[in-house]
């Protein structure tokens, strides 16, 4: 690929977080010859597990993906068949299923390959690993200083947090914090499914899993091979879940179950028959409408600017928000205000249409006419 010189070299560029969106503005920066640094508080790219699936849309995500010059390597980890999706009853009753035929625009991948897809696009260097920030402050003429946890420093010209949900860099925007929804997900994981779970592997299908009840679901999603990724949703307050002692598996497993007494076992085992310590994930959302007047020298990109309730979306548009930006500082070189204020006057009513949208997903999935409105956007009659 040809790296295009910019016709005048925008102030220094630092990315607080190495998260899909803010890899995906470096890349793209980088397309078009602009260095950028990115901070990563994680030791290693390998330090954590990443997540599970991923659909990519065709509107967003993908559009992100081909701005950063990856979208055949991407297509190369789109994993066939696991648009498949099916909802049960709680009995086990198949109510709706739709096969992968390869023609849906939500191809799925594995969060971690594309993850690395886009570290090993990036120059030697580009990403600072261990550098967990501790606090943000504007020194004004739209320069800001990072301090990390180490006690060291930085200055920059231009700060971009794409430090999701707990941002350091959204308080020099915004006072907004996350609020708890009224309901988390505790996540486990069955492995060699095929083999070893054979009637869960069964139950989940080739795609998707989703057993709805108000306030209440078993999800599953089948991963690279026969990993089976579950996801246990309960509308609990956040004290029910502190009673529960996450580090011994065995006392999670079988307190999670009890909420799902009289469901049917094949779905139960993806809980009981878990094969990694579960792990509780509270859901937060930012306001619906979050947005701050323009302060020089810095923005938000991903859920550290418009953490919504799960709809799909937010890896898309934190990937998007990313190659978005760095279209427009591309577009604007020696003027980064305009960049800023380009990116973010499109981004506002984008991110609002979207968390709006995850708010009644939200309520189709666990509210009291579930799962029939959840059937009725899949055929059509929504």
């Amino acid at each position: 690929m040809n790296t295009p010189t910019p016709t005048s070299t925008p102030t220094d560029i630092t990315i607080i977080g190495a998260g899909l969106g803010g890899l995906t503005l470096a890349r793209v920066l980088h397309v078009h010859g602009i260095p950028a640094a990115v901070y990563e508080a994680e030791p290693s790219p390998t330090a954590r597990a990443q997540g599970g699936m991923l659909d990519i849309h065709e509107e967003d995500g993908q559009r992100a993906l081909k701005a950063a010059g990856l979208f055949d390597e991407f297509r190369g980890l789109v994993l066939d068949g696991r648009e498949a999706t099916r909802v049960l009853d709680r009995d086990g009753t198949v109510l709706f299923e739709q096969a992968d035929d390869g023609t849906g625009g939500r191809p799925e991948v594995q969060r971690g390959e594309l993850r690395q897809l886009l570290l090993d696009s990036l120059p030697a260097g580009t990403v600072r690993w261990g550098h967990k920030v501790s606090r943000t402050r504007t020194l004004g003429d739209g320069r800001h200083e990072v301090t990390f946890a180490d006690g060291t420093t930085l200055t920059t010209g231009l700060l971009v947090g794409a430090d999701g949900a707990w941002s350091r860099v959204r308080p020099l925007l915004s006072d907004a914090t996350p609020a708890y929804v009224g309901m988390s997900f505790v996540e486990t994981y069955l492995f060699d499914s095929d083999t070893r779970h054979p009637a869960a592997a069964k139950t989940v299908g080739g795609g998707a899993l989703y057993a709805l009840s108000p306030g209440k679901a078993i999800a599953a999603h089948r991963e690279r091979g026969g990993t089976l990724h579950t996801y246990l949703m309960l509308a609990k307050p956040q004290e029910w879940f502190a009673d529960i002692d996450f580090t011994d598996s065995a006392e999670a497993r079988a307190r999670v179950a009890l909420e799902y007494a009289g469901w049917a076992p094949e779905l139960t085992a993806l809980i009981t028959d878990g094969e990694t310590t579960p792990v509780l994930r509270p859901l937060n959302a930012l306001p619906v409408d979050h947005r701050w007047d323009r302060v020089p020298g810095v923005t938000l990109i991903g859920d550290a600017a418009h953490l919504a309730l799960p709809n799909g979306e937010g890896a898309n548009l934190a990937m998007y928000d990313g190659a978005e930006l760095a279209e427009a500082i591309a577009a604007h070189p020696a003027d980064i205000e305009t960049a800023l204020t380009t990116y973010e006057q499109a981004m506002f009513p984008r991110s609002t249409k979207a968390a709006a949208d995850g708010n009644e997903l939200h309520e189709m999935l666990y509210g009291e006419d579930t799962p029939h409105g959840l059937i009725n956007m899949f055929t059509g009659q929504a």
